[in-house]
This record gives structure tokens, sequence and C-alpha cells, in this order.
């Protein structure tokens, strides 16, 4: 099996963070100064997301990753899959568990039916900006292993502010998805795992506790 490649631009590491650095600040103003002030007309609200997949894109080209480097490939789908199947076991259990307690279990709702559909690629998308870009930059500037798992699973965890709730919970399926990423990159996998878990925290968690998985200014609408 060929080995993986690892992420290199010897001497790179302050262009790693400040393209870190740029995605993330792209990400946050489309969320906190954007989109709460173009009402519908969307597409305009999506002119920093817009550049940020740009720079990504750009970035990729010059550090010449491949989209199997990146984890757009299916040759190592099963082994990510195994990977993730305990983590996503033990956090669905908890959930199952905490949503009986509280009498939030809700599987057969219209929106938590709608959720299904479109959480899959809505994580793939998240997986792709966060793995497939800021933990390979992050691993540029530390490395593989704990430091740039937990600077990655930050990063997420901050972008979901100021819903507490999910900030935490972003945290921790945040750093066991680097972890895994790191291990088998793996994206299609990885996107899977994500929708399936957002789906659940929904279809189990009290809405009063997730804010319908509001972040940023869109937090206190409603």
């Amino acid at each position: 099996m060929k080995a993986e490649r690892e992420p290199s631009l010897p001497g790179s590491r302050a262009l790693a963070a400040c393209e870190i650095a740029s995605v993330v600040s792209s990400v946050v103003i489309a969320g906190w100064a954007v989109l709460p002030f173009v009402g519908d007309n969307k597409l305009i609200g999506m002119i920093p997301v817009g550049l940020a997949i740009a720079l990504m894109i750009v970035s990729h080209r010059a550090h010449g990753e491949t989209a199997r480097d990146l984890g757009w490939r299916m040759d190592n789908f099963a082994k990510a899959a195994r990977q993730l199947a305990l983590p996503m076991l033990l956090a669905g259990a908890v959930l199952f568990v905490a949503g009986w307690s509280w009498g939030s279990l809700q599987f057969d709702g219209p929106r938590t039916a709608r959720a299904a559909l479109w959480l899959p690629l809505w994580g793939l998308v998240q997986q792709y900006a966060l793995q497939g870009f800021i933990n390979r930059r992050a691993q540029i500037i530390w490395g593989r292993g704990a430091p740039s798992i937990l600077a990655t699973a930050l990063i997420f965890a901050v972008l979901h502010l100021p819903n507490v709730w999910l900030t935490i919970i972003t945290f921790i399926g945040g750093a066991i998805w680097a972890a895994v990423y790191q291990r088998v990159p793996n994206l299609y996998a990885l996107g899977l795992s994500h929708g399936f878990m957002s789906w659940l925290l929904m279809s189990t968690l009290p809405a009063s506790m997730l804010k319908g998985l509001r972040v940023a200014f869109k937090y206190f609408e409603g």
C-alpha cells in the first residue's frame, strides 16, 4: 500500500498559520458580520466562504496536495469507519441515555427526517475544511499528534460559539475526528460520521439545549 504523504512545505510554519487564520477569519466574518445583515440574499453572505474555499484550493496546489492526500478516496474507507465505530457507539449510547432521561427523544419528527438527508453532505463539507485543510496545516506547524489534534478541535469548537453546549460537544468530536484523520485520512467516512452524530444530537438532546444547532450571530435569532 502506498505510504501517506506528510503535509510538507519546509520552513512554512508561518505561512501555514496565516492560511489557517485567513480561512477561520472568513468563516467568522460570514457568521458574525455578513449573513446577519443580508436578509434573503444569502449569496452575498457566502462571499467570505467562497473566498476561503478559493484560498484552500490555491493552497492545495501550492503544497502539491492531491485529492488522495486530502482524503478524497475510498480505498481506506472501511479502515476509517472501523476507527470511528467505537467512539460513535459510545457517544450514541450517552446521547440516547441522556435523551431518554430528559424525555427529549424524537427520531420520527419531520425536522429530524429532513436533517438526515442534508446533514451528511454538510458534514462532508465541514470535514474537508477542518481536516483536509486546517488539520493538515496544523501538522505543518506542530507535526502529527496531540498538539495539532487539539488545535484542530479547538478551532472547530470556537467556530460554534456562543452555543456553549455545541461548543463543548464539537471540541470532543473534533478531537476524535482529527485523530482518526491523522491515522486514516478518509473524508467520506468522517463526513458520514459527522452527519450521523449531528442528526443524533438533534434527535436526542432537548432543542432548548442545542438552540437548533445555531451558531455565531444566528444563535440569538428566534
